[in-house]
């Protein structure tokens, strides 16, 4: 087909594998928009995002406004006469006038089968609550909360294994796949946008720092969802006793079952609601990660001590 003139609008990782099958099948990518460069890392450094990185390394002009929703910023997008504009984990709301700026609008690589978990942290989110499956939604763009209609979907599935990281990666590179032969299909008139059913509608809200606070009240396989979701970011964590605070960068379901909160043997096995879970790797304030067994070598915690502070005891909502 005929190479299209397309803006990429994209931030992190996830967005990068996009923006290079886009290049490789030949299509015209004018500008790429993403996130202005902010301070990250333990220096603090300003950085430039993956995209832009990636974007520059290419030849791309790369913009990065604070905002969409100025007429400057509008003519700007306009002036670039694309035929499609692809969106990727953005981070920046599209206002009317960008979804109507290129001729076959803004198409989005969405990472989860919506309706399902439209919003800010699908990946994540789909791991917490158990689900069976997720995967890539590639929809057209309008002025809702991913709430457009839908070009293609496709599932992958979520196993007992599955973390956020790897989730990612998965879906990153699926939706490269998906997204080169939705364009030429929405191009050529050979691909129908489908309305997104009303049924079955959740929001993957903002992930936040007290969102990775482990509550051994809830049962096991939350809290072991829980790790496995949200590692890297936010982090889980729990207060000890003697007020440090110690990051859980792994743990499994393991037997057992006490009062919860308690330390059941010297493997680092807490007691939930139900069950319980083995915190197999963790990290003490400016310590390397251990695993569980070191961790209680040098830490003074008896079998049978509650592993949190009381006042760390605070619920989270499944």
């Amino acid at each position: 087909m005929t190479p299209l003139r397309l803006v990429f609008m994209g931030t992190p990782d996830f967005a990068v594998p996009s923006l290079a099958a886009l290049i490789e099948a030949g299509h015209q990518v004018v500008c790429a928009y993403s996130q202005p460069p902010r301070p990250a890392g333990r220096g603090q450094q300003v950085q430039k995002s993956p995209v832009h990185r990636f974007a520059e390394d290419r030849g791309i002009p790369v913009r990065t406004p604070k905002s969409l929703r100025n007429a400057e910023a509008q003519a700007e997008f306009a002036e670039l006469q694309a035929d499609a504009a692809v969106v990727a984990a953005y981070g920046l709301i599209l206002p009317q006038p960008i979804l109507d700026a290129p001729r076959l609008g803004c198409v989005n690589v969405h990472g989860s089968l919506l309706p399902r978990w439209r919003g800010a942290a699908p990946i994540q989110r789909s791991i917490l609550a158990g689900d069976a499956e997720t995967g890539i939604t590639i929809m057209q763009m309008d002025i809702g909360l991913d709430t457009g209609a839908m070009l293609s979907k496709e599932a992958v599935a979520i196993t007992p294994a599955t973390t956020a990281s790897s989730l990612h990666d998965e879906l990153a590179a699926l939706g490269a796949r998906m997204i080169v032969p939705a364009l030429e299909g929405l191009a050529a008139g050979t691909l129908t946008a489908v309305p997104q059913p009303e049924d079955g509608v959740t929001y993957a809200a903002k992930l936040t720092r007290e969102d990775g606070r482990l509550d051994w009240s809830q049962p096991a396989a939350y809290v072991e969802r829980q790790v496995r979701a949200l590692t890297p970011w936010p982090g889980c964590w729990f207060d000890a006793a003697n007020g440090e605070r110690i990051k859980v960068l792994a743990a499994e379901p393991a037997a057992g079952t006490g009062t919860p909160g308690t330390l059941l043997d010297d493997r680092l096995t807490v007691a939930c609601a139900d069950g319980a879970v083995r915190l197999t790797r963790v990290q003490r304030p400016g310590k390397a990660p251990v695993d569980g067994a070191a961790f209680l070598r040098g830490f003074a915690l008896a079998v049978g001590q509650p592993v949190s502070a009381p006042e760390s005891a605070n619920s989270v909502t499944d």
